[in-house]
């Protein structure tokens, strides 16, 4: 039997559960862990690539690579963080295009000015509505398929306040957009105005960044407020980012890894994660 398309997949009361991911490792051991679907995030991918913080570095490029690494290896369907879409709305159509043909289930398009940063960073700017609306409606006729969903953020909190948020994603929903993100909701409050707002009309996105401007909760409790997606985006890089650092410094002090053993995979351990023996029984097919 097939898996659900995102798009369907949405069409159920159940709020989706996306974890962060940055490269295929991360993504295939999420998919392993039991999810439906999986978050490329922007943020991730310039702590990992680059070893640089979420201040629009990454391009166009490096995220359509990462993507197509990350499709090819896993099934489950991929939310990718596009930023602003890099640049205008002909930007905004090769995102599209480029993101679509590597395998995206879902685009996320910010409304922050170019370049962008961190949503939960203090500093953020944006563009005018008029702008966004224009950069929405060439992602939308860029895509060439309707299962290819176009996911609406602003970042207009924290520069014009809530109600100029919900306004922005009045008009970003009359765009004919698949969902809305509405960035850095500060209390239990404002969460609820927005879903009081869009709940019942669109998928709503929660955006949990553990130390961030939101409250962080469970997906349960995200769902009984009425929001459909959630996201942990970072949570991936800030795990793995902790646990290197006792690795590392435990192999500095004791200039082995013997101590830090029963905290990682062996050999064989990681080869069974990552499937060698079945990769090796396809090449012997071809012999």
């Amino acid at each position: 039997m097939n898996k659900p398309t995102l798009k369907q997949r949405l069409a159920q009361a159940r709020a989706v559960l996306a974890p962060g991911v940055y490269d295929a490792l991360s993504a295939l051991l999420a998919e392993q862990a039991g999810f439906e679907a999986l978050y490329l995030s922007g943020a991730s991918i310039a702590y990992t690539r680059l070893g640089r913080s979420d201040v629009g570095l990454t391009t166009f490029p490096e995220v359509a690579d990462t993507l197509a690494r990350i499709t090819e290896r896993v099934s489950l369907p991929i939310i990718v963080d596009a930023d602003t879409g890099f640049g205008n709305a002909l930007n905004v159509m090769r995102t599209v295009r480029g993101f679509e043909r590597a395998g995206a289930a879902m685009i996320q398009l910010e409304d922050q000015t170019f370049p962008k940063r961190c949503g939960h960073l203090d500093g953020k700017s944006v563009v005018p509505v008029a702008e966004m609306v224009g950069k929405l409606k060439a992602a939308l006729d860029a895509r060439t398929s309707s299962d290819t969903l176009i996911l609406a953020r602003t970042d207009a909190l924290a520069v014009e306040g809530l109600d100029a948020a919900l306004e922005r994603a009045e008009r970003y929903l009359e765009c004919g957009v698949d969902a809305l993100f509405i960035e850095a909701l500060r209390t239990p409050e404002q969460m609820d105005a927005a879903c009081q707002r869009f709940g019942q009309r669109i998928p709503l996105l929660a955006n949990m960044v553990e130390g961030g401007k939101t409250p962080v909760q469970s997906a349960a409790e995200l769902q009984a407020r009425g929001f459909r997606i959630v996201i942990f985006p970072g949570g991936t890089a800030r795990a793995v980012a902790h646990t290197l650092q006792g690795y590392y410094a435990s192999l500095h002090q004791h200039q082995t890894t013997a101590p830090w053993q029963k905290q990682m995979l062996d050999f064989d351990g990681l080869n069974e994660v990552i499937g060698t023996a079945e990769l090796m029984a396809a090449g012997r097919r071809y012999q």
